[in-house]
């Protein structure tokens, strides 16, 4: 169950697990162009999960894939959030983010509802938890985190050790 600042959140749907095939589903980039993540790709995927880019928490956690996504030769690193595309752009421009794809949940949350991570309530209602899922090349769950307290950073060394 998680937490945002110690109070009780719903997630809308359930969260699938490890062992659960990722269901694919596509989003947007900062450029505007729909991006497929899920299913079997051919390389590891680790999908960071965030609430908004907005905040310090979301930021640590984007520099930090996108410092170690330098060193995965055969993953993509994603990292999905609400926040409009544009947003995202203009962040991930002026910190130099270049390694990780930034991708937003914002048209249909179909990735939040799909992945069980979508916030049915909270001040944060309608965004997405804090979490990172690690999806293996053939399209199977092997590492979910789905942060207990919103506001922690997730564990960056345990999902990097699922991708071998």
């Amino acid at each position: 169950m998680a937490t945002f600042k110690g109070n009780k959140v719903s997630l809308y749907g359930k969260t699938l697990g490890v062992g659960a095939s990722a269901p694919q589903v596509t989003l947007v980039g900062k450029d505007l162009g729909e991006v497929t993540i899920g299913g079997a790709s051919g390389k590891w995927q680790i999908i960071s999960v965030m609430p908004s880019i907005d905040t310090g928490v979301c930021q640590n956690q984007t520099r930090s894939f996108n410092k170690k996504a330098a060193s995965l030769p055969n993953a993509n690193v994603y990292c999905v959030s609400v926040d409009l595309p544009f947003a995202l752009g203009r962040w991930c421009g002026a910190e130099g983010i270049d390694n990780v794809v930034v991708l937003s949940d914002f048209r249909e949350k179909d990735f939040g509802k799909k992945y069980g991570l979508l916030l049915e309530d909270s001040p944060l209602k309608g965004l997405l938890t804090r979490a990172v899922i690690v999806v293996n090349p053939e399209g199977k769950i092997v590492y979910e985190e789905i942060c207990d307290e919103i506001t922690n950073e997730p564990n960056y060394e345990k999902a990097l050790a699922a991708v071998k």
